[in-house]
């Protein structure tokens, strides 16, 4: 009779890059072994953060068949699906919330596979995994966020609980041009982006787009004084060490996008951008001169005519900001699933789901209905 096991990984390096892979299907840049190994290997993860690598391995009869990334966290930093005050809650009643299981990427708010199988068997099994080894190792919770909606369904299935969130996309509708794109907008906000765009683009340099061998270290030199900035003033520290953007260069560039504005062939602002099978997802901006509406053309604009290019289904700019839905970016959901060990705290937390989940619908059909298309654009495709 053959056996189903799971077992705990504390590093991406005690499996191989084609074990970990071949239970996905490549289309997400994030729950790559190249991804998790490039924040491992580069001291982006671990101590320092509080990140602690412990990743699940499914294997059937000694065959790995399931993967998900996990981490032991004791703290609720870089995660973008905010536990904060249920971790308040629990500790003014006297409970330890703290560490808990967190299946995520680290830092990275990106909609995809976190259960990495062909079966679905496998994806419940490492779910029960997850709160088994929450369980006994006496933690309060495990957490599965952002994950897919059908993945929140089975986590729903073996005793998760569901939770939705927002995010703002941009859905290509088989656009043949930016243009084609614009010509859905309503007239004012088509003008809107076209002035917007105009001033961007006057800015005194030009804009560069490279990817694969076209990027060389000095561009990531650039783009680590970009982030630095960035990250100093939003986070208060930076969760990305040196080395990660060094990894990316050995062996992500063909996954990512760096879009550059340059003055005299000088780098003064950047975006970066992972390509997925069908999806650009917009990480990390930063500048060193301040120059109107650039963040606007380097971050939204130029993904969206890439992505027209290259015909890829969707944007995702990563999250927040109410200001996306003017340059063409809807709301969406957004999953996650959670396991509450303490049956009282879980009953609490349940009931707040379910209040959260119908304010987001709300929100979402107002913003939908709000947003920049013309009267009946959105669902008429």
């Amino acid at each position: 009779m053959s056996e189903l096991t799971v077992s705990v990984l504390s590093a991406i390096s005690g499996i191989s890059a084609a074990e970990w892979d071949g239970c996905g299907d490549g289309g997400n840049p994030f729950v790559t072994h190249r991804f998790l190994a490039a924040l491992e290997d580069s001291g982006s993860v671990g101590e320092a953060n509080g990140w602690f690598p412990s990743h699940l391995v499914a294997r059937l009869d000694g065959v790995v068949v399931g993967v998900a990334p996990c981490y032991l966290k004791n703290n609720s930093q870089g995660e973008y699906i905010f536990d904060h005050g249920w971790a308040e809650a629990y500790m003014r009643a006297g409970g330890d919330y703290y560490p808990k299981m967190q299946c995520a990427v680290p830092f990275t708010p990106v909609t995809g596979p976190r259960l990495l199988a062909r079966d679905p068997q496998v994806q419940a099994a490492l779910l029960q995994a997850m709160a088994e080894v929450a369980g006994r190792s006496g933690m309060s919770s495990a957490h599965v966020t952002f994950c897919t909606e059908a993945e929140a369904a089975l986590g729903e299935k073996v005793g998760f609980l569901p939770r939705v969130t927002q995010q703002y996309h941009w859905l290509n509708h088989g656009y043949g041009s930016f243009e084609d794109f614009l010509g859905e907008l309503s007239s004012r906000k088509r003008k809107a982006i076209r002035k917007e765009r105009e001033r961007a683009q006057a800015f005194g340099g030009e804009i560069r787009l490279l990817t694969g061998e076209d990027l060389r270290p000095e561009h990531w030199d650039a783009f680590w004084s970009f982030y630095q900035d960035t990250g100093s003033r939003k986070w208060g520290r930076p969760y990305l060490t040196r080395a990660f953007f060094d990894r990316l260069q050995e062996t992500m560039r063909d996954d990512c996008l760096l879009v550059l504005a340059e003055i005299d062939g000088e780098p003064i602002a950047g975006a970066l951008n992972f390509l997925g099978g069908d999806t650009i997802y917009g990480r990390y901006w930063g500048c060193l001169e301040d120059h109107r509406f650039l963040h606007f053309e380097l971050c939204y604009h130029q993904a969206i005519n890439w992505a027209i290019d290259h015909d890829l289904a969707r944007v995702e700019a990563g999250a927040q900001g109410e200001h996306k839905l003017a340059r063409g970016y809807l709301p969406v959901e957004t999953h996650s699933l959670h396991w509450i060990a303490d049956p009282g705290f879980r009953n609490a937390v349940a009931d707040y789901l379910r209040r959260e989940r119908d304010a987001v619908e709300n929100d979402i059909e107002i913003l939908t209905e709000l947003g920049p298309f013309r009267r009946g654009e959105v669902t008429g495709h």
